[in-house]
């Protein structure tokens, strides 16, 4: 572009041109310096910016699974406190404050000199209780007395012999009457000593089953002495019931264990399964019976969404619920477990479980990231005619994972801008192109 001046820009002299005056050459200088910077302008002026670009989603009907979330807190249903069974000082703590014990292992050991002792003496009975049995089985006593009834009848016998061999004799005086008197008195002393042994076997009988019957519930008691010796020499070494993570011990080495204390040990508590607990309303606990179409809530799963946002990658399934709705809150409780195989949940965390209640037909959604609010309307921007950006005012509904249900406003085919909304306003033209959905939004759908 060529500026051109008109003589009645400069001013008026008629004189030698080495004569102009000094104001009219630098006016005439600046005039020119003017001019060739207005044209050097005009020549490097840009040209129009290109329309921004825009990620965009067309909006279809589709069917879509409805979450709901709830607020919960992890637990250990089969927590333990452990307690000492016996007396005793502790000698040995045999676990480390935070690490992961099995069924059965040694948590402490206490003084075992006592209980050893125990043991011994109890052995040392039952056996003497053996011996004592063994020898009334034998029944030494009753041997004796049949034996010397038996000697006694002996001796009966001779003498019935010699009082029939005397009768005869002496009626034919062949023998002296005295004879056979002694022979008689014989006889008769041999009969009651006869009688006395009956009665000694008799007494010996009852003695010795009486004996033996002692003896049998005298080993019994005694065994059952060393069954209890060896039990409290057993309780004596402290283990853990279950299989899980123990906790700081309460008391040290050398500390005294009572069992009637009330300050336990230490706890170990389970952690795998972890336990979950959480509270549903009324209709959302109407809501998941009638989705899973029974009165069985156990093959529902759950997700639980940790306190930093992430979502814990085992699925839980309910295991239990209340017996009843509390009719303060109006809510119900439900337990679920989840495998925790790494011991990553621990008992007295928050998170909050997801779980699916109902699937939506025919729904039209729009990205969560798409809808703009201000003043309490919620609106998005949409494609026109053109590529130009138009305002939506729109009613949400459910939210299903990262989107949300539009209840009013769209309607099928239209397409909502999702990302660049910064850079674009109502009426500007747009260029758009297809979004695509991060891995990390579509989790938990």
């Amino acid at each position: 572009m060529t500026l051109r001046f008109s003589d009645s820009f400069l001013p008026k002299y008629s004189g030698p041109a080495s004569k102009l005056p000094w104001a009219a050459i630098v006016l005439l200088s600046l005039t020119m310096l003017f001019a060739a910077s207005c044209s050097k302008g005009y020549a490097e002026r840009p040209a129009s910016p290109p329309p921004p670009s825009v990620s965009v989603v067309e909006v279809q009907p589709r069917t879509v699974p409805i979450y709901a979330e709830y607020s919960a807190q992890t637990f250990a249903r089969d927590g333990v406190e452990i307690r000492g069974q016996v007396d005793g000082y502790i000698r040995k703590r045999l676990f480390k404050t935070g690490a992961d014990v099995k069924a059965g292992e040694p948590l402490y050991v206490l003084d075992l000199r006592p209980y050893q002792a125990d043991v011994a003496k109890a052995k040392g009975d039952v056996a003497q209780s053996e011996a004592n049995a063994e020898f009334a089985k034998r029944q030494v006593a009753l041997l004796q007395a049949q034996a010397d009834l038996a000697e006694a009848q002996a001796h009966e016998l001779k003498a019935r012999e010699d009082v029939d061999r005397l009768t005869p004799l002496v009626k034919q005086d062949a023998a002296a009457q005295q004879d056979l008197d002694n022979a008689l008195a014989e006889l008769k002393a041999n009969r009651a000593n006869v009688e006395a042994k009956e009665a000694n076997v008799q007494q010996t009988r009852l003695s010795t089953r009486i004996q033996v019957a002692t003896s049998a519930a005298q080993l019994q008691a005694n065994e059952a002495l060393l069954r209890t010796a060896q039990l409290n020499l057993e309780y004596a070494t402290i283990v853990s019931p279950v299989n899980g993570r123990v906790g700081d011990s309460l008391v040290q080495v050398g500390g005294l264990v009572t069992k009637n204390s009330s300050q336990p040990l230490t706890t170990v508590v389970p952690l795998d399964p972890i336990w979950v607990r959480f509270k549903v309303s009324e209709s959302d606990y109407l809501k998941f019976l009638k989705y899973t179409g029974s009165d069985d809530l156990h093959h529902s799963p759950l997700e639980l969404l940790l306190a930093d946002g992430s979502v814990f990658p085992s699925k839980g399934h309910i295991q239990n619920s209340n017996n009843q709705v509390d009719p303060k809150t109006g809510t119900l409780e439900l337990q679920a477990t989840f495998a925790n195989p790494k011991h990553v949940l621990l008992p007295g965390q928050f998170g909050r479980i997801r779980a699916r209640i109902r699937e939506r037909q025919d729904a039209l959604l729009t990205p969560q990231r798409a809808v703009e609010e201000l003043q309490g309307m919620q609106s998005v921007l949409t494609l026109g005619p053109g590529n130009k950006a138009q305002a939506r005012s729109v009613v949400l509904g459910e939210h299903a994972g990262p989107d949300v249900i539009v209840e009013q406003g769209l309607k099928p085919g239209d397409r909502v801008i999702v990302e660049g909304l910064m850079s674009v306003r109502p009426g500007a033209v747009v260029d758009p192109q297809p979004y695509h959905q991060a891995p990390a939004d579509t989790k938990g759908n």
